[in-house]
C-alpha cells in the first residue's frame, strides 16, 4: 500500500518494512522539526514525555495537509489519497499500523485513550480544503473550524488527561477564535491562491463582493465587514480564555495563555491596520512576541505572590 511521506511532499513511497515504536516516534519528531505551524510540536512548555506523541499527531496531520494542498493533483485524486490515509488510520486503530507515522500514532492512541474520531475530523477538514469550495454561511465556516481547529485543542487536552466537558468546550472556543483570526490575517495571501474564506452571506450583507476583494479595492463596506469578522474572532478567544484558570498543569496553562494572547495580538494588529488585510498581512514582530511572554510572566508572578488583605 502507498503511504504519503511528509518529508517528500506530494510524493508516494511503498512502506512495507516493520517499524519499532521508538524509531517511529523519532521519525515523526524529525518531520515536526522541519515545519513551523501554530501547533505546539516542539514547545519547551510541552513536557518531554508528551513531545513524541504531539509529533505523531502532527506528522499525521502534516501529511494529510500536504495531500490536500500540495502538488498538481486533481481534486478527485486528492480525495482518493485522503480516503487511503483514513484507511491507514483505521488499520492503526485495529492494531495493524503501516509505516512510521501510523506506528507512532497507534501507540499514542493506545497510551492516551485518544478518540480516533478527532483524527477523522481533521481529515474531514482536509477534504474541504481539497475541494476549496468556500463557505456559503458562517455556520459552514464554523463547521470547518470544528473539524480543522477544534480537534487540535481536544487532542492536547486528552494527551494531558484533562478532557472534561467544560474544558473541551472552552478549548473549542480558543481554537475556533484562533482559526478565524488567522483567516482574516491571511486574506492577502489566500486570495491570490483562489481561496476565499469569508462566507458568501457575510460578503453579501456588507456589500463587499469577492470580485471587489480580488481587485484589491478596500471600500468602507469592506472595512466594516473586516471589523465585524475580527471582533467576532476576538469574542471566541476572550470567552475561551476562561479555560486558563481551570488548567491545573502550569506549563500547559502557559502554552494556552500565549496562544490566546497571540491570537488577540494579531487581531489588534488587524485593527491597527484599519482592518485592511488586503494591503498586507499583519504580523507580530520580535518585540510583540517579547511583550506576550513578559506580560504572561508578570501575571504569573503576581498570581503566585498575591496575598489577601487582612
Amino acid at each position: 500500500m502507498e503511504l504519503i511521506e511528509p518529508t517528500n511532499r506530494a510524493a508516494t513511497s511503498l512502506q512495507t518494512e516493520q517499524w519499532g515504536v521508538a524509531e517511529a516516534f523519532a521519525h515523526c519528531q524529525r518531520v515536526a522539526r522541519q515545519h513551523y505551524e501554530n501547533f505546539p510540536v516542539a514547545s519547551v512548555l510541552i513536557p518531554k514525555s508528551l513531545r513524541p506523541h504531539v509529533a505523531a499527531i502532527y506528522a499525521f496531520s502534516r501529511a494529510a495537509d500536504d495531500i490536500a494542498d500540495e502538488g498538481n493533483f486533481s481534486v478527485e485524486e486528492r480525495l482518493r489519497r485522503l480516503d487511503e490515509w483514513e484507511h491507514h488510520l483505521d488499520d492503526a486503530c485495529s492494531g495493524k499500523p503501516t509505516g512510521p507515522i501510523f506506528t507512532a500514532l497507534a501507540a499514542t492512541i493506545s497510551q492516551h485513550s485518544i478518540p480516533a474520531q478527532l483524527l477523522r475530523d481533521l481529515l474531514t477538514a482536509f477534504r474541504m480544503d481539497a475541494r476549496n469550495g468556500g463557505y456559503h454561511t458562517m455556520d459552514d465556516l464554523l463547521f470547518y473550524c470544528r473539524h480543522s481547529a477544534n480537534p487540535i485543542g481536544r487532542l492536547v487536552l486528552h494527551l494531558f488527561g484533562l478532557a472534561t466537558p467544560e474544558r473541551v468546550q472552552l478549548a473549542d472556543m480558543i481554537c475556533t477564535g484562533l482559526q478565524l483570526v488567522n483567516f482574516w490575517q491571511d486574506i492577502s495571501v489566500d486570495l491570490p491562491g483562489g481561496r476565499v474564506n469569508i462566507p458568501q452571506e457575510i460578503m453579501q450583507s456588507f456589500d463587499c463582493p469577492p470580485e471587489q476583494l480580488r481587485s484589491g479595492k478596500f471600500t468602507p463596506n469592506c472595512q466594516r465587514m473586516m471589523q465585524h469578522l475580527t471582533e467576532h474572532a476576538e469574542e471566541f478567544l476572550r470567552e475561551g480564555s476562561k479555560l486558563l484558570p481551570i488548567i491545573p498543569h502550569r506549563r500547559l496553562r502557559w502554552e494556552l495563555t500565549l496562544t490566546v494572547r497571540g491570537g488577540l495580538a494579531i487581531a489588534q494588529k488587524i485593527r491597527q491596520a484599519g482592518f485592511n488585510t488586503l494591503a498586507a498581512r499583519p504580523t507580530l514582530g520580535i518585540m510583540d512576541k517579547v511583550r506576550l511572554v513578559v506580560g504572561r510572566t508578570r501575571r504569573e508572578h503576581k498570581s503566585r505572590n498575591y496575598r489577601p488583605s487582612p
